[in-house]
């Protein structure tokens, strides 16, 4: 299992005992820091390249797609508003000035909250319609093992750019494609294609630190997390560069992988409840099983992916 901590890894509670995570019914962010070991002080940023003008961030929260060129600079996600000045910072380094737009891949605290610091600033905030919404109230995010409120963003913190099912930039000498299928992840999900360096960032869609965390109380949706992946799989070829929500950047058959467990973990936990299996059963039967050595803790993922299904009607 990769080490990289995520909400995956928070779902399945990894570092806090069991006493700890029933004491809080709604943490607040600094808590969850500090039941994590996230520290803003003592956090680096760190880049990979992923072509030319292309990079990856990696810091505390949702990586971070960077593309540096001519036309300025454009990040997909943006981490926590306590980190920005180090993002800029390694920005600056890589060669790349001011953000003038930052894409949300979806509304969750690790992948958005840094648009408290970046909206303020002047750059423009891009997001699917949803995710917008979601902002502007608080919401609940049951993580399983603990639930974090994350409160409604202000006004200068919403994206004001928004679209539906799809978007075009034409930005560092590419067409940049966004893309929204349905609920998966969340109801707003956003996948975001740069079709000259043949890379595409997926948001929390697909985990590549673990099993991946579906809100479903917030419409998040496993069927709809299979369809939005096939539909991604669709739009690149073999040699896209994937960026993961969480976890190191990979490859299109990572991806092809990751549908796999998704389909097949999806058929046993809906044959369990054709059965008549409640979710304590459910979990008992264990139905990653061939998947857990390589993905870790599955009982976040398979509460939230029962949950979806139980909603979704079986």
């Amino acid at each position: 299992m990769r080490s990289t901590i995520s909400i995956a890894l928070l779902i399945a509670g990894l570092g806090v005992a069991p006493s700890q995570a029933q004491a809080h019914d709604l943490m607040t962010l600094d808590e969850l820091m500090d039941a994590f070991g996230w520290d803003f002080d003592s956090a680096e940023i760190k880049a990979e390249q992923y072509g030319d003008g292309l990079y990856v961030l990696f810091g505390l929260g949702g990586n971070i797609a960077v593309s540096i060129g001519e036309d300025g600079v454009l990040i997909v996600d943006d981490q926590f508003p306590q980190l920005v000045p180090k993002i800029e910072a390694k920005i600056a380094e890589l060669g790349g000035g001011a953000v003038d737009f930052a894409i949300n891949t979806h509304w969750h605290f690790d992948h958005a909250e840094g648009n408290l610091a970046l909206g303020p600033q002047g750059s423009w905030l891009v997001a699917q319609a949803n995710s917008r919404r979601m902002m502007a109230d608080a919401h609940v995010i049951n993580m399983v093992a603990m639930q974090y409120e994350q409160q409604a963003y202000p006004e200068d913190a919403r994206p004001a750019i928004t679209f539906d099912e799809t978007m075009q930039f034409h930005f560092n000498g590419e067409r940049i494609d966004l893309l929204h299928f349905g609920p998966a992840h969340t109801t707003g999900d956003a996948a975001v294609i740069f079709r000259g360096r043949n890379a595409v960032h997926m948001g929390d869609v697909f985990n590549n630190s673990g099993y991946p965390f579906i809100d479903a109380d917030n419409g998040g949706d496993l069927d709809g997390m299979i369809h939005f992946c096939e539909s991604v799989l669709a739009e690149i070829d073999e040699d896209t560069t994937v960026i993961p929500g969480h976890g190191p950047v990979t490859d299109y058959q990572a991806l092809v992988d990751y549908i796999d467990m998704l389909e097949t973990v999806r058929a046993a936990i809906m044959d369990l409840m054709a059965e008549g299996a409640d979710l304590e059963a459910v979990l008992e039967a264990k139905p990653t099983a061939p998947f857990d050595a390589a993905f870790g803790d599955p009982s976040g993922f398979v509460n939230r992916a029962y949950t979806s299904l139980q909603k979704a009607g079986g």
